[in-house]
């Protein structure tokens, strides 16, 4: 696959029109030396190196380059690509891949076709952004950035260069949930007037009991590099250790989107309204402030949507359990990562018929990706599903934030009247970092 400028692009997209026409099946004449992917994966810690696992197994893709502020972390997933690729060729050993510390060395590779992006979340917008511009495809991890203004410029960025867009929200690749939201769109449950969604927040606590005093920087840690756009503060273990990162504002808006969007997601697959439709907004919550923690550990958040439907969405610290349930006028569904649970139970063996609604099947995240890739298509979890999915997350703390009812409307994608809700939609960012 050659270097993605634009023009290239759209010359790949009118090459495969026809095959098109029958999504994710690639003509064997169309297969070859275009049907090779090299990927660059910037972010390898967890999370990272998993979805890195996950991309080589999809035949056809080579991970040609690796990043991470934390140089042996780089240097690690660097060994561990070489050597998965080269037991996949049958070699003893290969030196295929380059690391480096400096994403921008990765998307200016003309060699790269796509990129992983899964570092920190306040890292998403910026480089999911400059992605864009430079032609990368992108999976890039949940949620879309630290605030609204970070999922919309990576949306209207995915949109203005035409590039296939892979959201890390894997639920969508897995049956259980792709069946609970076929009930619902389809009609099976009755008329859907609650849903309610449940995703971990308060059982997070920070790992590090250390100093939070300034330290030295670890050799091999461009700290500069990992700040980025976040604020300017002294290196400490404390700031960057599992799972506390998560739980700084500086970084993370905490998992009421970091977690919950998984679910908030299940919620609009099978609600499309959802994400179209303005509704009204209260959220009660708290705020950690133990060490360096600071953004938002519990809340219960209900949405009211025009329409007339009901969305409650809070920590599994109160009472909707974990996952996203379905609620109609003939019966519910609920579906979490541990299974699926209907009533009445034949729902759980309904078939869809031919004519209604059939969501995108997919198995495998990563290989989903790789084939939207090829095809020049959609994938299971497009970007404009990462916006809204993400953008849930972010206006219910900001509801939370500002202690009243807020309203929102899509089309002008703003808190009606309310200027002190819509000054947090944005954050200010480090120079020379911005969207």
């Amino acid at each position: 696959m050659a270097h993605h400028t634009q023009a290239y692009r759209m010359t790949r997209r009118q090459a495969l029109a026809a095959a098109a026409a029958a999504p994710w099946v690639l003509a064997a004449s169309a297969r070859g030396a275009a049907d090779r992917v090299t990927v660059g994966c910037i972010g390898t810690g967890g999370r990272g190196t998993a979805v890195m696992r996950g991309i080589m197994t999809v035949d056809g893709v080579q991970v040609v380059a690796v990043c991470d502020a934390q140089r042996d972390r780089a240097e690690k997933a660097r060994r561990l690509v070489d050597k998965a690729q080269a037991e996949r060729a049958g070699k003893t050993s290969a030196k295929g891949c380059a690391a480096t510390q400096d994403f921008r060395e990765v998307l200016a590779r003309d060699d790269v076709d796509a990129v992983i992006i899964a570092p920190q979340d306040h890292w998403h917008g910026p480089m999911a952004v400059r992605a864009a511009a430079a032609g990368k495809d992108m999976y890039c991890e949940k949620p879309l950035g630290c605030a609204y203004a970070d999922t919309r410029a990576i949306r209207d960025a995915v949109r203005r260069y035409g590039c296939v867009f892979q959201t890390g929200t894997q639920q969508r690749s897995t049956r259980n949930f792709r069946h609970a939201c076929e009930l619902a769109v389809n009609g099976y449950l009755g008329k859907v007037h609650t849903v309610e969604v449940a995703a971990p927040g308060p059982s997070y606590q920070p790992k590090h009991k250390g100093s939070y005093d300034p330290q030295p920087v670890p050799d091999g840690f461009d700290w500069d590099i990992f700040t980025g756009p976040a604020p300017e503060k002294p290196y400490n273990p404390g700031r960057h250790a599992w799972p506390d990162w998560y739980l700084i504002w500086d970084y993370c808006d905490g998992f009421i989107v970091n977690w919950g969007v998984h679910h908030l997601d299940i919620a609009h697959w099978g609600c499309p309204s959802i994400g179209r439709t303005a509704f009204d907004l209260e959220c009660k919550g708290t705020f950690r402030h133990e060490g360096f923690t600071d953004n938002i550990s519990d809340w219960q958040a209900e949405f009211r949507f025009a329409d007339g439907l009901r969305m409650r969405f809070c920590d599994t610290g109160h009472p909707h359990a974990q996952g996203c349930r379905f609620v109609g006028e003939a019966g519910w569904v609920h579906v979490n990562r541990k299974g699926i649970q209907a009533e009445p139970k034949s729902l759980l063996t309904a078939a869809m018929k031919p004519a209604e609604t059939h969501l995108h099947e997919s198995t495998h995240h990563q290989a989903d990706f790789v084939q939207a890739v090829r095809q020049r298509g959609q994938p299971a979890s497009p970007v404009e599903a990462g916006h809204v999915a993400s953008a849930l997350g972010f206006l219910a703390q900001v509801a939370a934030r500002v202690g009243r009812k807020v309203h929102w409307d899509w089309q002008t994608e703003r808190f009606t009247g309310d200027d002190a809700a819509n000054r947090l939609l944005a954050r200010p960012m480090r120079s020379p970092w911005g969207l």
